[in-house]
């Protein structure tokens, strides 16, 4: 089932997620949803909190991105817990399907070491660098309340102020189903 995106502006966004105990049929359900959710809405990543959960999972699927390292990067994380991030910080254009229309240049470290566990309940712990930690960075944050417009340059927030205003009214709108806090 394709669920809304919640959009900027909504409470959920800003909410640091909860812990996952169980893989529940209610769990199962809601991963299916987000992958399908996801695909819907041309995404390589969606976090529970964008679907209005607010829990501790995201997904990633950057197999159709043509760089280093995505070829067979697709995961769901549970749970996960950022170890380290290291190395020098690389400045890229990112996106988010929360904030639609808008886009700005984010610096983030090349290499994060995540524990996680996946759909099974498996305990993982890995290193993933180049864009994989990228977009798993920038889904970790949705889990911890934090969205990429928060890492921007203030300037680049100001010129950005009222698109951001437009999107949380629903005045701004993305082709796939949005929800609107207002």
């Amino acid at each position: 089932m394709i669920l809304p995106i919640y959009a900027y502006g909504s409470a959920v966004l800003r909410k640091k997620a909860r812990n996952i105990d169980a893989i529940t049929d209610e769990v199962k359900a809601l991963i299916a949803n987000m992958w399908e959710t996801m695909y819907n809405a041309n995404g390589i990543g969606l976090a529970a909190p964008q679907v209005g959960a607010d829990l501790r999972i995201f997904m990633v699927d950057a197999t159709e991105i043509d760089e280093e390292g995505c070829a067979d990067f697709k995961h769901v994380f549970i749970n996960p817990i950022i170890l380290e991030e290291k190395g020098e910080e690389w400045s890229y254009e990112e996106g988010c399907l929360s904030i639609p229309q808008i886009r700005a240049d984010v610096s983030r470290k090349p290499i994060v070491t995540l524990r996680y566990l996946d759909e099974n309940m498996v305990e993982h712990e890995a290193h993933f660098d180049g864009m994989p930690a990228r977009i798993i960075q920038h889904e970790y944050d949705h889990i911890e309340g934090i969205l990429f417009t928060d890492k921007i340059h203030n300037l680049k927030k100001a010129i950005l102020k009222s698109k951001l205003q437009k999107i949380s009214e629903g005045k701004l709108r993305a082709d796939y189903k949005m929800k609107f806090p207002r």
